[in-house]
């Protein structure tokens, strides 16, 4: 059988199309009426309007706005919530089931398109980079600060991969005649471009939004992805210093009102897609929520997650629901994730798509403190998220107690969110023992396979251990 590799067809389908409409663009950018559809690179990188069209793009690439989970919207919280102990296939166990048992093969559909999405839009986001950097249409200040907004997404890109993946090739190029032969490249260096990306971003980015909404990066969210990334490496001061500057000057607050956490203009949202589909407002929401409330949910709250809710936590009546079945003549509830509550487009008030938020920056700061003997400032970042979800606080002086307390805390309010807790048993070295006892359960099923096609059409791609 013959391949055709994924990063030529992702040059042709890019310069050929942009697949943006009118519509899905005016929430990210303000275009004015009427963009083309059908353009080429000349053309798109010699006029301002088709430039900010295929910027717009990029983010309508992210795949809040498709009916059905993608990369950047959806898949990761569901397969890796699935893969680790957040997540049971419910009524969607089709899908479910080989990644609930951790029985995932190297041919697995679901992991190929999770892999051609990501690089889709990284492609795309090259391409533009590339083209803007050469055009001369828009004013050099412009041109930095998209350049530093596709830094700021590529960079989200990558991190994700490496923490699904690990080692992935890094794609910097439009030249698949390179790109198609490229090895999976260490770890340590993909951080690295992760990194400089977000550093080269921030000094180029502004304090306010470039559009209306926060679906387009500015200052604070590459700070808070940057905090993030640095957390991830240990590298605890660096990730003070940047959590700091989003927490003190970003002028975001914690939403008290645990209701209002993912509403469209959150405050305490850094980086938030727009509602712009004409089915559902939410990927999440409308794979989440059943039918009815007697409906099976396609995925459903493992009993250790719902155990895992201390006492009189707000979120586990806010944030989770339950739809009660009839299974064998027994009514049985079944709890599913309910952070986005929308399921129907237009249905007010508008949720968003969250993909940075505030709680976590603090949450974020509270480990580096700790890590960094500040234990009264960790407890403090700490105690605001608890004493939001109506708990109380943390008191302890012992280091040790107030990570596991962090940890805890993580588990909890960052929950069925864009694979954290999946990659926060990774990087703490805990998923062999939390995992242990789970059914199909191997160490090397940290990471998803390399998809075999991608493997038979760039034979430069290694396999991971066990597949």
């Amino acid at each position: 059988m013959k391949f055709i590799h994924l990063y030529k067809k992702l040059f042709v389908l890019a310069v050929i199309s942009i697949a943006i409409t009118t519509v899905s663009c005016k929430k990210l950018i303000e275009i004015p009426s009427n963009p083309s559809n059908q353009l080429s690179t000349a053309r798109i990188y010699s006029d301002s309007t088709n430039i900010m069209s295929a910027v717009a793009a990029v983010y309508s690439n992210y795949g809040a706005a498709i009916s059905g989970p993608q990369f950047g919207s959806g898949s990761i919280t569901i397969y890796t919530g699935l893969t680790g102990d957040e997540l049971i296939p419910g009524a969607s166990t089709f899908v479910g089931n080989s990644f609930y048992t951790n029985q995932i093969l190297p041919d697995n559909s679901t992991v190929r398109s999770m892999w051609s999405q990501a690089y889709a839009n990284i492609f795309q986001m090259n391409i533009c980079i590339e083209g803007i950097t050469n055009t001369t249409a828009i004013s050099a200040g412009l041109k930095s600060r998209l350049i530093a907004e596709l830094k700021v997404s590529r960079a989200f890109y990558y991190f994700n991969m490496i923490n699904i993946w690990g080692e992935v090739p890094i794609i910097t190029s439009t030249d698949y005649n390179v790109t198609q032969v490229l090895p999976r490249s260490p770890v340590a260096e993909v951080y690295k471009l992760i990194v400089s990306d977000l550093i080269d971003a921030q000094q180029n980015l502004r304090p306010a939004y470039p559009s209306i909404g926060h679906a387009r990066p500015n200052i604070y969210t590459a700070q808070a992805l940057l905090s993030k990334v640095y957390l991830y490496l240990g590298e605890y001061q660096n990730a003070i210093t940047a959590a700091n500057s989003v927490i003190t000057n970003g002028g975001f607050s914690l939403v008290q009102n645990l209701n209002n956490v993912f509403l469209d203009g959150s405050a305490e949202a850094i980086w938030q897609l727009p509602a712009n589909s004409t089915s559902s407002q939410t990927i999440e929401g409308a794979t989440f929520i059943p039918f009815s409330a007697t409906s099976l949910p396609n995925y459903v709250i493992t009993p250790k997650l719902l155990a895992a809710f201390e006492t009189g936590d707000l979120r586990k009546t806010i944030w989770l629901n339950s739809s009660t079945v009839n299974v064998g003549g027994v009514l049985t509830p079944y709890y599913y994730p309910y952070k986005y509550q929308k399921t129907v487009a237009g249905q007010a008030p508008i949720e968003g798509y969250s993909l940075l938020r505030l709680a976590e920056v603090y949450l974020i700061r509270a480990e580096a403190m700790a890590q960094s003997d500040k234990l009264a400032e960790a407890r403090a970042d700490l105690n605001k998220i608890r004493l939001r979800a109506n708990l109380g606080e943390v008191s302890s002086s012992v280091k040790e107690v107030v990570l596991n307390a962090i940890s805890h805390e993580r588990q909890i309010e960052m929950f069925c969110e864009l694979g954290n807790r999946w990659f926060d048993l990774k990087r703490s070295n805990t998923i062999n023992a939390v995992l242990s006892g789970k059914t199909g359960w191997i160490p090397s099923a940290a990471l998803f396979p390399i998809p075999v096609a991608e493997r038979q059409a760039n034979p430069a791609l290694t396999q991971n251990p066990g597949y």
